[in-house]
């Protein structure tokens, strides 16, 4: 079962009031585990940066009015790509395969609003998995924004310092596998059962390895207590005979 994890960054809330989508990310799941594959783009939205949306992702600094100068390391928009240069390319990797976001509504909007100035193929919302839904309806009543997620199931997203579609998208990966269960809530059972999610399973498939491997969470304190904690188990402790 192939699952699209997908986050968008916009300069505003309604596309019918002329805001546009500046940055989609996306991550592939099969069997809900990564594949590695990663879809990422910077879309110029032909039109200004207001400053309410730029304070949430710092995207476009050169689009504000007046315009700012960019910081070294800024993500300036007027030379990216229009949307009507990737949409079809974005169409293509998605497919038909469900779309994992939180709060749904929003991005399928969005994307829907872009394709349909296009002429391309909508994407029915009965493909979108909602976690923002699932979230609220396992915790009622608890706060249900990602960074909420994120402490209320230990996942690292100290990086998140403003919003970012590609590293959203991941940190959603952890946050849906957790809501349905944890990673392999079904022990990879389905890929041998029958239907339309199973009915093309390559048999060889494996999953790829991550372009650019995330950051190890162990510190250098956890690391030394951890050998530490090993060199007092003795030359025959298992860990000692995995490592020689």
């Amino acid at each position: 079962m192939r699952e699209i994890v997908l986050d968008t960054e916009t300069t505003g809330f309604d596309p019918f009031s002329g805001d546009r989508i500046v940055e989609i990310g996306a991550v592939e799941l099969y069997n809900h585990m990564p594949t590695g594959k990663t879809y990422h783009e910077y879309i110029n939205p032909e039109r200004d940066m207001p400053e309410e949306a730029f304070g949430v992702h710092g995207i476009g600094p050169d689009l504000l009015s007046p315009p700012q100068t960019p910081a070294p390391g800024a993500v300036t928009l007027r030379d990216k790509p229009v949307f009507a240069k990737i949409g079809q390319g974005f169409l293509d990797f998605v497919g038909d395969a469900r779309l994992v976001i939180h709060n749904a509504s929003f991005d399928m909007k969005f994307l829907n609003a872009e394709l349909g100035w296009l002429n391309l193929p909508q994407l029915p919302m009965e493909q979108a998995i909602d976690t923002l839904a699932m979230a609220r309806k396992r915790f009622p009543g608890s706060p249900a924004t990602l960074d909420a997620l994120c402490r209320r199931f230990s996942i690292d997203n100290s990086n998140r310092t403003l919003h970012g579609a590609l590293l959203d998208s991941e940190i959603l990966a952890e946050v849906y596998l957790e809501l349905i269960g944890g990673r392999q809530p079904d022990f990879a059972l389905s890929s041998s059962g029958s239907g339309s999610d199973t009915a093309a399973v390559d048999s060889n498939w494996r999953p790829e390895p991550r372009p650019t491997p995330l950051p190890s969470r162990l510190t250098a304190e956890e690391k030394a207590a951890h050998d530490a904690f090993v060199e007092k188990l003795g030359e025959d402790a298992l860990w000692v005979s995995a490592q020689s």
